[in-house]
């Protein structure tokens, strides 16, 4: 479990995020919202078991598709897999972050930005807690600190937070379209306008996933 910061307020959390599996061993994305944090944070320990009640399924894509629909995104797939030329076993979900530096670069990141860095983490690794000093704790150190710096050209960029991104993966695997709909989900969420940044980390994660899926067709 996990909590995502508020990008206007340090006092609350924005949410509180988890990752649950059933018997089957199949597994959500789970998000508790803040007006709720306060009755389930105390109650729910990672790894016990809970029956759950009461809650909602929601889509994390813009608009519903059918599994064998084409991913909506504004990082070209070609890109992506020029920039996994000569790997094996599809783009994994580091080289999608990676890919981000050459669509986004640029971009100072946001707390949008740290929220789906952070679930790529997740879903690449199989852990909930964020790894000390890997890709999602720098992404949200930097949102911090740029949160509190008036200038654009003083914040950090997502370049200076992805660019090593595989080294900095304890584990790293194929993403798949299930990696590409929780990132964006993670993104909207934290987006003021629910919306994601073209050519911005779910994006290259759509293209990574859309490429992925193509190849076992």
């Amino acid at each position: 479990m996990w909590f995502v910061k508020d990008m206007n307020r340090d006092v609350l959390p924005y949410s509180l995020e988890m990752v649950l599996m059933d018997k089957k061993g199949e597994k959500i994305h789970a998000t508790v919202r803040r007006t709720l944090i306060y009755k389930y944070e105390k109650e729910l320990t990672e790894g016990h078991v809970y029956s759950i009640s009461n809650f909602s399924v929601a889509t994390n894509v813009v608009e519903q598709v059918s599994h064998n629909a084409p991913m909506n995104t504004m990082t070209p797939a070609s890109l992506v897999e020029d920039m996994n030329a000569g790997a094996s076993g599809g783009v994994t979900i580091g080289e999608a972050l990676e890919a981000t530096v050459l669509t986004a670069g640029k971009k100072p990141v946001e707390w949008s930005d740290a929220a789906a860095i952070q679930a790529a983490e997740v879903r690449a690794t199989g852990r909930t807690n964020i790894v000390p000093g890997g890709v999602a704790a720098a992404a949200q150190s930097a949102a911090t600190i740029n949160s509190r710096t008036e200038k654009d050209e003083d914040k950090t960029k997502l370049a200076d937070i992805l660019s090593d991104a595989t080294t900095k993966l304890p584990k790293d695997r194929a993403a798949t379209r299930r990696d590409a709909e929780g990132v964006m989900g993670a993104e909207m969420r934290n987006d003021p306008s629910l919306a994601t940044h073209p050519g911005g980390v779910s994006a290259s994660m759509a293209a990574a996933a859309r490429l992925n899926q193509n190849n076992d067709n």
